[in-house]
């Protein structure tokens, strides 16, 4: 009996052991799928900064080092790529911790401390930290106390008070500096991003702030005050960070970013946000969106007829973007003109002709989208009307309605564009489509208006990041 006892007991152990082995597999298994997550969902989640450098919006288009290079990541991922904002460091890591993102893709140190609660990818720079602090020029003889503030090496810090953003590696950088100079650095943590510090620093609010050098060189362009000649640290790699144990995501970013770095449309891309001389003329523009709060010279035009249809202005800005590039004068091969690019029967229609004034276009575009909403009306939800709409500004209300009746001749919703409607407007084509029974309106090359649908509402996502509504 005491035999079977301890055999019962025995095989009971082996079977928990076994269920917590599988259980520990199943868990390492779900950590190491991240990729295949992201490529089913067709979608690679982000989160960068919102400043000259990684990620803004100029003259209505999104741009960005940041921003480019993570398009290309998706472009090589075949996924699309959906951007958020924070400039908290704190915040990032938090929402990369909680399965919010999938990437951090800012200029990130790689430090021991962070690799405790994040995993790196391969660099895809390297910078040093350097003090920024104001000019003082030596023919200024009004102001000696700034004179004798000017820090010219590392052991000039001494006593001083430095200003650096929480959470980030300029902080443990002085903090060990402090120890190599053998005297004490006042080091005051806030809650502001790096640029915003600088800006601080020129403005004479603060004396002295610490940034990655190229980002500090970019910023001397458009504050020429600065100094940021005395560095704090060697150099230091740059990586993006990705949530520890997903390293088949982390794999597959390193094999894309191990050839990127070497090709010359990357060399380009860096010189482009870190060496042009021309990022002062882009962040002093009135459509430096992340400053100004400005998309084109038309906003107050667009808010103001966008009530008349309940449509957020920034959807129709994006629109207008894509139509025109805020051209007035802009002339299509087709015909179409203006801002909001109207045919001349539809033009005359509501009003207008190629010579109209701008407010005049405006509102004449805002009236064809409210008379094809009138059409759509049948389409409850109001977010997937508003596709419909811009298919059919961009193609012709027959062609959509053509693909909403394909869409439900082969089981689709026709009241869905996203893989449903918009699959059949591709399809108009083909013969097999565009000669069917319940096809009015015939052939459609269907791509263009996908891609212009697809665009301006990527577009808009952008812009509800970086301008207030």
């Amino acid at each position: 009996m005491k035999m079977n006892r301890y055999l019962g007991i025995l095989l009971i152990m082996i079977l928990v052991f076994s269920c917590k082995r599988i259980s520990n597999s199943t868990s390492r298994m779900q950590n190491n799928s991240k990729l295949k997550q992201i490529v089913e969902s067709g979608v690679l989640r982000v989160v960068t900064d919102f400043n000259s450098t990684s990620y803004f919006i100029y003259r209505g288009q999104p741009m960005g080092f940041q921003y480019e290079m993570l398009q290309e990541l998706a472009d090589h991922l075949d996924v699309k790529l959906e951007v958020s904002v924070n400039n908290s460091l704190e915040e990032k890591f938090e929402m990369l911790e909680r399965g919010d993102v999938d990437l951090i893709a800012v200029n990130l140190t790689v430090t021991n401390e962070r690799r405790k609660m994040m995993d790196f990818t391969v660099p895809f720079a390297q910078t040093r930290q350097v003090l920024v602090q104001r000019k003082v020029s030596d023919s200024d003889d009004s102001d000696n106390d700034s004179k004798n503030s000017m820090v010219f090496t590392q052991l000039d810090l001494a006593r001083k008070p430095v200003y650096v953003q929480s959470n980030s590696s300029y902080a443990k950088r002085l903090k060990n500096l402090s120890d190599e100079i053998g005297d004490t650095i006042f080091i005051h943590e806030i809650d502001q991003g790096v640029e915003k510090l600088i800006e601080l620093v020129a403005e004479g609010e603060i004396d002295y702030t610490v940034a990655d050098e190229n980002v500090a060189r970019v910023n001397s362009t458009y504050f020429d005050n600065i100094d940021f000649s005395v560095p704090v640290s060697f150099p230091q790699n740059m990586a993006w960070a990705v949530a520890k144990g997903t390293d088949d995501l982390r794999f597959a970013v390193n094999s894309w970013m191990e050839k990127f770095r070497d090709t010359r449309k990357y060399a380009v891309l860096y010189n482009k946000y870190f060496m042009n001389k021309r990022s002062a003329e882009i962040v002093e523009s009135d459509y430096f969106a992340n400053s100004s709060g400005k998309i084109s010279p038309y906003d107050d035009i667009i808010k103001e007829y966008s009530k008349d249809i309940g449509w957020d202005w920034r959807l129709v800005a994006s629109m207008m973007y894509q139509e025109s590039r805020f051209n007035p004068e802009a002339v299509s091969w087709a015909g179409a003109y203006g801002l909001m690019q109207l045919m001349p029967n539809t033009g005359a229609r509501f009003g207008i002709v190629p010579t109209s004034p701008e407010k005049k276009q405006i509102r004449a575009g805002i009236m064809f989208i409210q008379w094809l909403n009138e059409q759509l009306s049948d389409i409850k939800d109001e977010e997937e009307r508003r596709k419909f709409i811009l298919a059919s500004y961009n193609v012709g209300l027959g062609h959509v309605l053509d693909a909403r009746a394909l869409a439900a001749k082969h089981g689709k919703d026709p009241n869905i564009w996203d893989d449903n409607v918009d699959k059949y407007l591709l399809s108009k084509s083909e013969p097999k489509y565009f000669t069917d029974s319940v096809v009015k309106y015939g052939y459609c090359r269907g791509i263009e208006t996908y891609r212009y649908v697809a665009n301006i509402v990527d577009r808009y996502e952008h812009y509800k990041n970086l301008v207030e509504e």
